[in-house]
């Protein structure tokens, strides 16, 4: 209930939207492999970002 007004931070949000790649990739992979592939490349790009950014917290 107090995490409604919690503000979320940057990497919650990459991580957030991590997720809504990866699940759209799987998505597209059952009809459309590579807009899938690329959906699940830009997820692990995002990924990579997202450990760049908390390493350097």
């Amino acid at each position: 209930m107090f995490n409604f007004f919690r503000r979320t931070s940057p990497i919650d949000k990459m991580y957030k939207q991590h997720e809504q790649l990866l699940q759209e990739a799987f998505s597209l992979s059952k009809s459309n492999r590579t807009q899938s592939d690329a959906k699940y490349a830009a997820a692990e790009e995002l990924l990579n970002q997202i450990k760049k950014t908390e390493a350097q917290q």
